[in-house]
């Protein structure tokens, strides 16, 4: 047997082997004298032979990710997994992603996120973590698996294990790459002849006078997608160093990481810097310590992404084409605001002296890119992260192992920002005075867990047996904000808290942090019976200060069955279905992702009361309603599936499950004469997920060519069942002053688009006077020829938002994945394509306030007479049948999409070749990232997800292309 140990340091130990196990022999089954390769996974708190598994766990392999140029960690799981979404928030530099497994199981930002546990620590994120220190990844999808971690374990679990030193020589590694991005895509928007011509016949269309008298005077103008799209480096640089002997092994790791912005990078910018030590010592045959310890300081310079209210995107997309990018032009420079004496000293200007243009025609937010980067120089968001575990394991009395473990992470983070006295536009002005700011904040979250582990193996029995407690302790922490103005300063470099400015040109703010602990008790039984009748059964016991005495404790039991059918003496022979496991599971989870104390009815000041002569006395009121009997929601969960191995070569796993949250988190609308002004938290709501899995493997060698294909495809039908007491639906996000776009709606999709659906355009006045109610009056009395003809849905005679209905679903309904690794002597190559499909979104990106707001050139297919279209309506100024201001499904289009997210070409030196550089490898890699997408989606981006605010495309900071060239090496 070929043993490779791999000790964990955290909670969730870690024993990976790759061993050679005999077929069990069978009187019908020839296998019974080749070997058989069983795969060991972890399952929470220990592992367990992939082949016994119960539970539904998807695995990704340090070999799987190593080459892959993430500039986050968890974006690595990207279209790896079934069940598991991930979505870029943000193409900008240092963006998370929005991680989803199975769904979406609650309501409302961060309520979603999966538990993240990184060798045994409970983190909120892994956005601290070096890519290059991942060993393994493991995802516990279903009740069964997850329901060990109890009320954290509702929204799935991730378990990350960093690697460790191993017993031999000492060994050295580099991973580095160096690349160069740009934008992939440009939107077609009006030049400033086109621009002027349509704005122009807006005014006209409405009986006003229009703006420009020769529009076709103006040329092509400005492309302000030029200005603020740029190249953009991205540089990474990883070492690992790690060894060992008979008693101690080490691992210790740096690496470095930076990306420059295709948007103005100057000012979107990411950096990142990681420092790591594991190690494992046998003090005794019996007793074995260790720990984990990394250092992670981040520095993030962004801009407002997917923010339809300013920055440089939207004001991209939204900006004029007349106004120039540096005014030069005399008679121009001899207008507001350029010689304006009170204005023109806080213009931004170039390194000539030049003012940047100022917009007088689009203006509030839209600002030119270039003088809005001036007044962001030198801002930037930072953070420190300690994250750290210490472990001893005790083993005795033969079957029994105790592990003790201390985890905890101490965070410190902030932003510095200078903000100089600036004109930008009207609306987008400082001249009365600058401003330095400061802010610092620290979190210390810590945990401490024992586990007591029984295992033995007795004939054709196999048991293993866990019981465990832990303790939890999260927001030890505090925070301050200083502010300082009017320094005598104009720049950010020369910006500095040790001027003396006035005390009244200081203020400060300060924060001490809430803390909330959780106990708990667990335990975990899992047999099998001669790798045949497999069992798993757990119990976990959570206490949470979140919630009031009486609803401190609940109770999370989960089962799962499964059976190695081909492992029967009855299984046939044959080459098709080489092995075959049939599972299922059903487990009950919790989640209490809400702020400390919702159930708490709190006083505040400023409610003052008259007596007598009118003495006014401070008074107190209550903010909200307490809730006694607020608790956690529980999510059920039944998970039922198939694992095969067909003609040697080919895997297939096919899960089915049914997820259904009850008694939801949300806040509950009270009536205006209780008083309260916040409203208060109650158990409402029901949601169900029903999906289907699907994992396909195939792998075969042969002499010098080796080819390995992995695809998965999950499909999601998400439903809100209930909300709070017989309400119908409930407004989710909004868009300027359209209103509401999304709903939580009873029988629909989490954050369903709804709004008018438009039954074509009116081509004559006749298809107006024709268009009436039961009563003969018109249905749409402001409408003309050329506007959208909106669906009475209710049947009331009238279009108003009661007529809103259901027009698609933000949420995909359908992800996939697809990797092609391909190897021939030396060479290597991998393909990376992942997509989605079933969605909506909604293209938010032109200012419906904004009446001069630039256009695409879709609006040049507008309707001009009868004919024309029916699908883009004529414009006018004053837009009295509410074409363009009420959401529609003219906003929406399909989300489905398929990217080439990666193909990479590598070579590898030969060995004698390597030798001579003292390296055992040296391999050289090109790649391409982003390559191409095959959507139909006009906007920049179809991959679109902040938090849960899925398909709403704001002006979308879009993903680069970027082409790379690197290194691995080992000596």
């Amino acid at each position: 047997m070929n043993v490779r140990i791999s000790r964990s340091l955290g909670m969730v130990a870690a024993l990976y082997f790759t061993a050679n196990f005999s077929a069990q022999t069978k009187v019908k089954d020839s296998l019974s004298k080749e070997n058989k390769i069983d795969e060991i996974v972890m399952i929470g708190y220990g592992t367990q032979k992939k082949s016994n598994v119960t539970g539904a766990i998807s695995s990704v392999r340090a070999k799987d990710i190593e080459d892959i140029p993430a500039g986050k960690p968890e974006q690595v799981l990207q279209g790896r997994a079934a069940g598991v979404s991930v979505v870029t928030n943000s193409g900008q530099p240092g963006s998370a992603a929005t991680v989803r497994v199975r769904g979406i199981t609650s309501f409302g930002a961060g309520s979603n996120d999966p538990l993240w546990v990184v060798d045994g620590i409970v983190v909120d994120n892994i956005a601290w973590l070096n890519q290059s220190d991942i060993e393994n990844i493991e995802i516990l999808k279903d009740g069964a698996s997850s329901a060990i971690y109890g009320v954290s374990a509702a929204k799935g679990v991730i378990l990350v294990t960093t690697k460790k030193g191993r017993k031999g020589r000492m060994n050295l590694t580099y991973n580095g790459f160096y690349g160069v991005g740009s934008a992939s895509k440009k939107l077609d928007l009006l030049n400033a002849s086109q621009y002027g011509m349509i704005i122009n016949e807006a005014l006209t269309n409405a009986g006003k006078t229009p703006r420009f008298t020769n529009p076709q005077s103006f040329g092509t103008g400005t492309d302000w997608q030029d200005v603020i799209f740029n190249t953009a480096e991205r540089t990474s640089h990883e070492f690992s160093l790690s060894g060992g002997n008979d008693k101690s092994t080490f691992y210790t790791s740096f690496g470095y990481y930076e990306q420059d912005g295709i948007v103005l990078r100057d000012i979107s910018n990411y950096k990142r810097m990681n420092v790591r030590l594991n190690s494992t010592h046998k003090v005794f045959d019996f007793l074995t310590i260790g720990q984990t310890l990394s250092y992670t300081h981040q520095k993030t310079k962004g801009i407002n992404a997917n923010d339809e209210y300013g920055g440089p995107l939207s004001s991209a997309i939204n900006l004029d084409p007349i106004t120039p990018v540096v005014a030069t032009d005399p008679a121009l420079l001899n207008t507001s605001p350029y010689n304006n004496a009170l204005l023109s000293p806080y213009l931004m200007r170039d390194a000539f002296g030049n003012p940047y243009g100022v917009s007088t025609i689009v203006e509030n937010e839209m600002t030119n890119p270039l003088a809005f980067q001036k007044t962001q120089l030198g801002k930037y968001n930072w953070s420190d992260d300690f994250v750290a575990n210490i472990f001893a394991e005790l083993k005795f009395l033969e079957h029994f192992t105790f592990k003790s473990t201390l985890n905890g992470k101490l965070s410190y983070w902030g932003k510095e920002q200078f903000t100089p006295k600036y004109y930008l536009n009207t609306n987008s002005r400082n001249t009365v005075f600058n401003s330095f700011l400061r802010e610092s904040n620290r979190k210390l979250e810590w945990n401490t867990e024992n586990t007591l582990t029984y295992q033995n193996k007795w004939g054709a029995h196999n048991l293993s047996v866990l019981i465990g407690q832990g303790a939890y302790f999260y927001n030890i922490g505090s925070g301050n904000n200083t502010t300082y103005t009017n320094l005598p300063v104009d720049n950010w470099e020369d910006a500095s808290f040790n001027f003396d400015v006035p005390q009244e040109n200081r203020a400060t703010t300060a924060y001490d942090g809430v803390e909330t602990h959780k106990a708990s008790y667990f335990a975990r039984v899992i047999y099998d019976y001669n790798d045949k009748y497999l069992f798993t059964g757990t119990i976990r016991r959570d206490g949470s200060s979140k919630f009031a005495k009486n609803r401190h404790w609940g109770n999370f039991p989960a089962f799962s069955l499964g059976w190695n059918v081909s492992n029967e003496n009855f299984w046939p022979e044959n080459k098709i279905v080489n092995s075959l496991k049939l599972r299922g599971g059903y487990g009950v989870l919790g989640n209490d992702a809400i702020e400390n104390f919702r159930f708490a009815n709190f006083l505040k000041s400023g409610s003052n009361y008259t007596f007598g002569d009118n003495n006014i006395i401070i008074g107190y009121a209550p903010t909200t309603l307490e809730n006694p009997d607020l608790r956690w929601e529980e999510t059920s969960q039944l998970n039922i599936a198939a694992d095969l191995k067909l003609i040697q070569n080919v895997t297939l796993t096919v899960d089915w499950f049914k997820k259904k949250t009850t008694d939801i988190l949300r806040q509950v609308d009270i009536p205006g004469y209780v008083g309260a002004p916040d409203r208060p938290w109650r158990n409402v709501g029901d949601m169900n997920n029903t999906g289907v899995e699907i994992s396909l493997g195939y792998k075969k060698n042969w002499s010098d060519f080796g080819i390995s294909v992995n695809g998965n495809f999950s499909y999601l039908k998400n439903e809100v069942t209930r909300l709070e007491d017989n309400k119908i639906y409930e407004n989710a996000a909004s868009f300027m002053s359209m209103g509401p776009v999304t709903r939580f709606q009873v029988g629909a999709p989490y954050g369903a688009f709804y709004g008018y659906k438009n039954m074509g355009i009116f081509q004559t006045q006749e298809e107006i006077d024709a268009y009436r109610n039961a009563k003969g009056d018109l249905i749409q009395p402001n409408a003309k020829p050329g506007d959208f003809k909106r669906m009475d849905v209710n049947g009331d005679g009238k279009i108003n938002q009661d007529d809103y209905e259901y027009l698609g679903s933000s949420v995909p309904k359908f992800t996939y994945g697809l990797t092609v690794n391909l190897n021939y002597k030396n060479f290597d190559m991998m393909i990376f394509a992942q997509g989605q499909g079933g969605n909506k979104i909604f293209q938010g990106l032109r200012r419906l306030d904004l009446f001069y707001a630039n256009y695409q050139t879709a609006i040049l297919d507008r309707w001009t007479g009868p004919g024309t279209s029916n699908t883009i309506a004529r414009l006018d100024a004053d837009d009295k049948n509410d074409n363009y201001t009420k959401m529609s499904d003219y906003y929406l289009q399909k989300g489905d999409f398929v990217r080439i997210k990666l193909i990479q070409l590598g070579y590898t030196l030969p060995a004698d070749v390597s030798k001579r550089f003292g390296a055992n490898k040296v391999r050289f890699y090109v790649t391409g990232e982003n390559l191409f997408t095959f959507t139909k989606y006009t906007g920049y981006d179809p991959e679109i997800a902040a938090n849960d605010s899925y398909g709403i495309d704001r002006a979308y900071y879009p993903q680069a292309r970027t082409f790379l060239f690197g290194a691995n090496i080992q000596f």
